[in-house]
Formats: structure tokens, C-alpha cells, sequence
């Protein structure tokens, strides 16, 4: 039996749409969300997700600032330009893209965006908000694996959900906002033991390793929802998820594909986000 596709792509334009709509009523306002996004580097990887977010911004009807810097730019510049963005009233959300040039500290630059401006949910008080549960502008990628899981009429509460991988950016704090659905979580990561076994207990999967294909049919539970965050490229070129597609989704419940499921979700959260905080920024949230 062939599991249920979570299309992100499809929950994806459903929220633009929605978007695009409170965009209209805001512009009756004179509010324009603004989003700033700062390149530093050559990265590949980079430039098409940060083309990708000036794509989205302007279908929207965002205000965007691309910010391109070559790799040599100094730490100290690129503060004073998150410092003039910080200032800008324009500017309703900073994006720095990772990574960074390694002379430069990425947690020096986080924590030099103002709190309120931080769309990817990456400054220490904003995180410490989700830890708490207090309102906070939600890490992009956990917050679209949890509307994927929702509005595909899944009930977390209650349910058993397993997250593979501890990252700052994803497996820790999606296991926070399971567990703000009432759900119960377990963690597993490179030095977990038995770590099929208790994959095989989840009701809820969500899998975030970076190791193409890794995760089998042999660590799902049948009709387990299964999330895959992983993006692989391999070396024919193909994108791959951390799960292995076609053996998990003969056992699993509803799945999410690669390319198609999570990827979609990032850049629609974080114009969710920016959305949110121009409301803020404007006294109308």
C-alpha cells in the first residue's frame, strides 16, 4: 500500500494566498512589508535560495533589499550594515544568509539583529521565547513541518513523535513546537543506540540528518506520519531527502516527498514571518 503525499508545495501556495490577501489590506494602510536579505560570499547554494526569497517577496508585494557582498567583507562592515537595517523603517525583517565566511562570527551577527527584525527566528531571545512557550517569531523550517502536519488534518496531541537530529536550526526547535502541540517527543541523534527501535515507536517521524536516503522501511512504525527536512544533492545531480522514499512510503501513513514537501514551507514561513512583524512594527498585531 502507497502512502498519502503531504504536498508542501500545494499547503505552500495555500498560505501565500492567504498572505497576499492581508498584503492587500495592509497596502489600504500604507504598510508595505519589508524584507532585507544580506549575501555574503559566493555560495551556490546560497544564491538560489536568496534569489528564491527576492522571487517570493516581489510576487507577494514585499519591499525587498537584496544585500550581495563579496567574501572578503569584514565583520565589522557587515554589523553596520545589519545596525543601518536594524534602524531602517522600511525594513520590517533581516535575513543574514548562512553560512557565513569563516572569519566572520555567525553568532555575533544573530545576535546583532534586532529581536523584532529576526524573521528566521535565530536571536537568543527569540529562541528563548519558544523554549518558554511565550510569542516569539518561530525558526522558518520546524514552524513548516508543523502547518504541513496540521493542515493535513493531523492531530498531535497525544501522539508518540521522534525527531533524528539536534541542530540549532531544525531538530531542536521542532521538538519544542511538537511539544507545544501536547505531543510526546523523543530525541535521537548520531549517538543514540537502538535508534530503528525507537523510530519504529513514533507516531510522528520527522527526519533532519543531511545523510541522503539514510532512513529505511526498517525505522517506521506502518501508518506512521513521516516528515523528511533532509535536501541532498547527489552525485547524479538528483535531489534526495535523509529518508528513503520509496521503501518508507510502502509502510508509512502520509509522507512528505523530496523536492515538494518541506523545502516549499521555508520561504513561505519566512514571508509569514515577515508579515507578522511589519504588523508589529506598525502597531497592527
Amino acid at each position: 500500500m502507497t502512502a498519502t503525499i503531504i504536498s508542501g508545495k500545494q499547503v505552500s501556495e495555500e498560505i501565500r494566498s492567504s498572505i497576499a490577501g492581508e498584503v492587500k489590506d495592509l497596502a489600504a494602510n500604507g504598510v508595505v512589508p519589508g524584507l532585507a536579505v544580506v549575501l555574503v560570499g559566493e555560495d551556490p547554494a546560497s544564491q538560489v535560495y536568496v534569489r528564491n526569497k527576492e522571487k517570493a517577496c516581489h510576487d507577494l508585494g514585499y519591499y525587498s533589499e537584496v544585500h550581495r557582498l563579496p567574501a572578503e567583507t569584514s565583520q565589522e562592515d557587515l554589523l553596520a550594515l545589519v545596525d543601518k537595517l536594524n534602524h531602517q523603517d522600511s525594513i520590517d525583517g533581516i535575513l543574514v544568509q548562512l553560512p557565513l565566511p569563516v572569519h566572520i562570527d555567525e553568532k555575533a551577527v544573530i545576535n546583532a539583529i534586532a529581536v523584532g527584525k529576526d524573521v528566521d527566528g535565530f536571536h537568543p531571545v527569540n529562541v528563548g521565547n519558544l523554549v518558554i512557550g511565550d510569542d516569539s517569531l518561530l525558526p522558518c523550517t520546524p514552524a513548516g513541518v508543523i502547518e504541513l502536519i496540521k493542515r493535513a488534518g493531523i492531530s498531535l496531541s497525544g501522539k508518540h513523535a521522534v525527531v533524528i537530529g539536534r541542530s540549532n536550526i531544525v531538530g531542536k526547535p521542532v521538538s519544542l513546537l511538537l511539544q507545544r502541540e501536547n505531543a510526546t517527543v523523543t530525541m535521537c541523534h548520531s549517538r543514540t543506540k537502538n535508534m530503528a527501535e525507537i523510530a519504529r515507536q513514533a507516531d510522528v517521524l520527522v527526519v533532519a540528518i543531511g545523510r541522503a536516503n539514510y532512513i529505511d522501511a526498517s525505522y517506521v512504525k506502518p501508518g506512521a506520519v513521516v516528515i523528511d527536512v533532509g535536501m541532498n544533492r547527489l552525485e547524479n545531480g538528483k535531489l534526495a531527502g535523509d529518508v528513503d522514499f520509496e521503501s518508507v512510503k510502502e509502510v508509512s501513513g502520509p509522507i512528505t516527498p523530496v523536492p515538494g514537501g518541506v523545502g516549499p514551507m521555508t520561504i513561505t514561513m519566512l514571508m509569514q514571518n515577515t508579515l507578522i512583524a511589519a504588523k508589529r512594527h506598525h502597531g497592527l498585531a
